[in-house]
């Protein structure tokens, strides 16, 4: 819930918090990237299905029929995303649309998903109430001009507070969603390094 996060990184209020006012889950994990905010914005901005992949487990990805693609260079094209765009999740058109952005600060996706949702992310459970919150974010903290702390956070929230949507959310999403997660934090740091490495050398 809290991998490589400092007790003032879990404890402090980031953007994105208030799309999920109540979590029932709420995990922080962060890690010290050997480079400049603008170095790690631009593999954030272009995360995506069908645009730079996650940077994590590809293979597992591709498993469950993703089609993820994790390319190590910066992809010009998909460097222009604005608050309201969809970041895609899976081929079938499931995605989670821009919730705030600030360039070189931080990206949060997120928004309430309901019965009443169109499209992909439209819940399966038509019973009154139903419903799903959740907010993801990346914020980038420079510790000096050459190294940064990227934090990423994830809140969800859901009801009704049944056992099965307990179990899912709690013994099936939260804990996948860490491995995933933790992997793309060091997929970022590898890229963001070697390219700075690489510009170094050529220097």
């Amino acid at each position: 819930m809290r991998w490589g996060a400092t007790d003032a990184e879990v404890a402090a209020s980031l953007p994105g918090d208030p799309l999920v006012s109540q979590p029932k889950i709420s995990a922080t994990h962060a890690i010290t990237v050997q480079g400049s905010a603008a170095d790690v914005w631009p593999w954030l901005v272009q995360i995506g299905q069908g645009r730079a992949g996650f940077y994590s487990y590809e293979g597992i990805e591709n498993l469950l029929g993703l089609n993820i693609h994790n390319p190590n260079r910066i992809l010009p094209e998909f460097q222009d995303l604005k608050v309201g765009d969809v970041v895609p999740l899976a081929p079938d058109g499931a995605g989670v649309p821009v919730a705030f952005l600030e360039p070189n600060r931080w990206l949060v996706l997120g928004g309430r998903f309901d019965a009443q949702t169109k499209g992909p992310l439209a819940l399966d459970d038509k019973s009154p109430g139903a419903y799903y919150e959740a907010s993801w974010g990346f914020f980038l903290q420079p510790i000096d001009g050459r190294s940064t702390r990227l934090i990423e956070r994830l809140r969800m929230d859901w009801g009704p507070e049944t056992f099965s949507n307990g179990l899912f959310y709690r013994g099936i999403l939260e804990p996948g969603s860490f491995i995933m997660e933790r992997r793309m934090l060091l997929g970022i740091k590898e890229r963001v390094e070697t390219t700075s490495e690489s510009r170094s050398a050529q220097r």
